[in-house]
């Protein structure tokens, strides 16, 4: 009888280390937790969290990979994508003065002489 109780013991110890992977499905669970904290934690660190507002307002600027400029705008629910390009345009229109790029990369407007005036 003695036996026999052995035998049973030792199957149930063994039944439980016979799964390494057993505890695989944990550690996705606490890696996926992690990632949206860390996601999270980003969007609040940069300020940035009227990107998920739904009443938020904001433009943004971004260079695409081929290299186009392009300007994002979210007014309330409506986004609104403008691609920036380099090509003459013409038409009616009015002088309003001149912008000039420094070496910095900074653009700055000087308007016309008697437009300051107005």
């Amino acid at each position: 009888m003695k036996s026999r109780l052995r035998f049973t013991r030792s199957r149930l110890e063994s039944a439980h280390h016979d799964d390494p992977l057993a505890g695989v499905a944990n550690l996705f669970d606490a890696s996926l937790a992690f990632i949206v904290a860390m996601a999270l934690a980003l969007f609040s660190v940069l300020g940035s969290t009227d990107l998920l507002s739904a009443d938020a307002s904001w433009t943004l600027t971004r260079q695409t990979a081929d290299g186009e400029l392009e300007v994002v705008s979210k007014t309330q629910q409506q986004v609104k994508v403008e691609r920036v390009t380099d090509r003459q345009l013409s038409g009616q229109g009015e002088r309003l003065g001149t912008a000039y790029r420094l070496p910095d990369g900074q653009v700055v407007y000087v308007p016309e002489p008697g437009e300051a005036a107005k």
